[in-house]
């Protein structure tokens, strides 16, 4: 009997919770089966044509220079730090320079004393030719005493070029500005040593930038000076017109890639910076351009997880996440290479938040 009630019981208590099972399960299915249906913008995949040149390179500042010095000593001040912007002419780091001023006194003294002969030298020279003329003297005498007066002189020239060389030494312990930008990179600190050509500071021209890209010697015949291209800075996601200012004559050092730079105007209203990366089409100037098809999608399409990159395409009412690779920046579209079909509609804006599989109503 006692086992027939303990089977009673364990069927009762296992309907039970069978029935709460029931109860729990059966509200999420009711809320899963009345989801609310997304509003989404879709659109289909951009088509665009290019031709010319494709090349990448760096924005660089139009001016770079590499603070250093000619002479050995310890660094007493550096008065910029990195970021500041300078003027030309303004003073950027003291070096000790003590020794350098003793060579200059030194040099002072020896051109007071070569003066000091030069002017008694020159008065024997005249009471010698005084002489002469009254044959009180003979002209081996004076012509001694002219040869010394020229010696003196000679004496007295090197002494003001020992003081110039000095004056050009003691130039460098006061280092200056050759032109006005901003600072922007520091490599030593007061205290330090500096030795004749270790950098010290990096000075970039503020505000003039230009695009350094690389042509390979296939295409190189097809760039001309002074064409307009367009370049594209993927990271800031814009795009601006430039002018190609130099082409290199000689790959000979750069691994059959023949350096290109552009001239960028108005580069302070667009944000560059020097360092970041851009992509450049350059038109190729033949009067039968090859063109090529591209499929491009909007930015603000792509969705980014970890380092996947894909899509919401709609397919039968639902947002399908399709893994996709990109290409580069065209303006505010950017290139797709593999994962999409030219046919596929995809979600470009939502009214609200979308996942794998989620219901969506589409309004193009």
């Amino acid at each position: 009997m006692k086992s027939v009630r303990y089977i009673s019981v364990l069927l009762s208590s296992l309907v039970i919770t069978g029935g709460m099972f029931q109860a729990c399960s059966s509200p999420e299915k009711e809320k899963k089966g009345q989801e609310e249906a997304v509003s989404v913008v879709t659109a289909l995949p951009s088509s665009t044509e290019e031709s010319g040149v494709l090349a990448s390179g760096q924005i660089e500042a139009g001016q770079t220079a590499i603070i250093s010095t000619r002479v050995m000593g310890a660094i007493s001040h550096i008065n910029v730090k990195v970021g500041d912007k300078v003027t030309k002419g303004q003073l950027l780091v003291s070096i000790s320079n003590a020794d350098i001023l003793a060579q200059r006194a030194q040099t002072d003294a020896a051109i007071s004393e070569a003066k000091a002969a030069a002017a008694v030298s020159s008065k024997d020279v005249e009471r010698f030719k005084q002489l002469y003329q009254k044959q009180s003297a003979s002209a081996k005498e004076l012509e001694n005493v002219t040869l010394q007066y020229q010696s003196v002189k000679s004496k007295l020239e090197t002494a003001f070029q020992m003081r110039n060389q000095v004056n050009a030494m003691l130039a460098y312990t006061h280092i200056i500005a050759p032109f006005s930008g901003v600072i922007t990179k520091k490599f030593a600190d007061e205290g330090s040593m500096a030795n004749p050509g270790m950098p010290l500071l990096a000075l970039e021209q503020n505000g003039n930038f230009q695009a350094v890209v690389s042509i390979p010697e296939s295409d190189i015949a097809k760039i001309k000076q002074g064409v307009i291209v367009n370049l594209t800075v993927k990271s800031l996601g814009i795009t601006f017109p430039g002018t190609i200012s130099e082409i290199s004559p000689s790959s000979q050092f750069s691994g059959g890639q023949y350096g290109v730079k552009i001239a960028i105007t108005n580069s302070k209203s667009i944000g560059i910076k020097a360092g970041m990366y851009v992509n450049v089409l350059i038109p190729s100037g033949e009067e039968k351009k090859i063109q090529s098809a591209k499929m491009t999608v909007p930015v603000s399409a792509i969705v980014n997880k970890e380092q996947l990159t894909g899509v919401y395409v709609v397919s039968n009412n639902m947002a399908l996440l399709r893994w996709i690779r990109l290409g580069k920046l065209v303006g505010n579209h950017v290139e797709v290479l593999s994962g999409l079909a030219p046919n596929e509609r995809l979600v470009v804006s939502t009214q609200g938040r979308i996942n794998n599989g989620s219901r969506v109503n589409e309004s193009r």
